[in-house]
């Protein structure tokens, strides 16, 4: 792939509901530690869509064009002076935010906190959905000859379920109830088996959904009722044959039903992790956590370390990725493709780069 000569062509959000593709100039290396990746593939995310549908997520508001896109996987093209770790020709799962390297976050390994990150697709910064993408090297994952690049575009959502079931603590033999089975739900179910988890369960109220879980790597499945929270948890304990509880509940949904359901869900002195987003405020069920002394937590995308066992659980066939992917589409259909994944038709969808010839 040669940046002097094939297409920088880019998928620009101009405002709410309103995407256009542009041919920009391909980015040049500033930093004699980046590289530069001509982007093969690259997945949508609902934070995507998100921006598509209304233009901004809580704070992040779109004001001017910016390149959409963030879950991608490419070949390096060319590297900075500095660069050890990689040649031209590497295949790599893009991580697509950057820290200052510098604050007290990124200083005390919580990289993600920091409060000057630079994350692709997030207001003001533009996105991976392009013909090349400029990145450190050490945050581009070399991929292993059996990972394809299409896997690869995946390790993004999979690392951030990676860092939900790492605050989770999952160790063997635990219950794991996931509330929600979209595609970071499945994927926290996935790790969580391959952290050693022997009962883990998906709720959803799609039971198409849940008949994926099953199949992917779910032991149960529950589909949440139209009742309380407090019977929508006594189900699911009967369900996964624990009166006491599960070990730990990740809510993946951001619904508040499903907060509420999980709290009264996860056992005494359990652990809760919220890894969903939604509403700002909700009605918590505080004295149920109060009273179990369960472990809360938040988690926001990925950190040290998560990406690269991402990688590695894609490489030994603990997590299989490529049953998440519903369809590959062209560049210049990239709009059709928000579309499907807005209109819940498909788990993941990825779009070919615009220098990606599809058979």
């Amino acid at each position: 792939m040669d940046p002097n000569s094939a297409s920088n062509l880019s998928f620009i959000l101009d405002k709410p509901n309103s995407v256009s593709f542009a041919d920009r100039p391909v980015p040049s290396i500033k930093s004699p530690h980046d590289v530069l990746v001509g982007v093969n593939y690259t997945g949508i995310c609902g934070s995507d869509v998100h921006y598509w549908k209304h233009g901004a997520i809580g704070h992040f508001v779109v004001k001017d064009p910016m390149v959409l896109g963030h879950e991608s996987a490419g070949t390096v093209v060319a590297v900075g002076d500095e660069v050890k770790t990689l040649k031209k020709g590497d295949r790599v799962a893009l991580e697509p935010g950057y820290p200052c390297r510098r604050c007290g976050p990124c200083l005390g390994g919580k990289y993600n906190l920091c409060p000057d990150m630079r994350f692709a697709a997030t207001p003001p910064y533009d996105g991976t959905l392009t013909g090349f993408w400029t990145a450190p090297a050490d945050f581009c994952y070399r991929l292993p000859d059996n990972v394809s690049l299409q896997e690869g575009a995946l390790i993004e959502p999979l690392a951030v379920a990676v860092h939900i079931v790492k605050q989770a603590a999952v160790t063997p033999g635990q219950s794991v109830v996931v509330m929600g089975a979209g595609p970071v739900g499945l994927l926290c179910a996935a790790v969580a088996k391959a952290f050693g988890a022997t009962k883990v369960c998906s709720v959803d109220i799609v039971e198409s959904k849940l008949e994926f879980a099953r199949g992917f790597s779910s032991t149960h499945a529950y589909i949440s009722q139209r009742v309380s929270a407090e019977e929508n948890a006594a189900n699911i304990k009967k369900e996964i044959g624990c009166p006491d509880g599960a070990d730990a509940v990740i809510d993946a949904s951001g619904a508040e039903p499903s907060i509420q359901t999980s709290l009264h869900t996860v056992r005494m002195g359990g652990t809760y992790v919220q890894g969903g987003m939604g509403k700002s405020d909700i009605n918590f069920p505080i004295m149920a956590m109060c009273l179990k002394e369960v472990t809360a937590k938040g988690s926001f995308r990925y950190g040290s370390g998560d990406y690269k066992l991402a990688v590695e659980l894609v490489a030994n066939g603990q997590v299989d990725v490529k049953k998440l992917v519903s369809e590959t589409v062209a560049f210049k259909q990239a709009e059709q493709a928000f579309a499907k994944v807005a209109e819940g038709k498909v788990i993941k969808i990825l779009i070919a780069g615009p220098n990606e010839k599809l058979e």
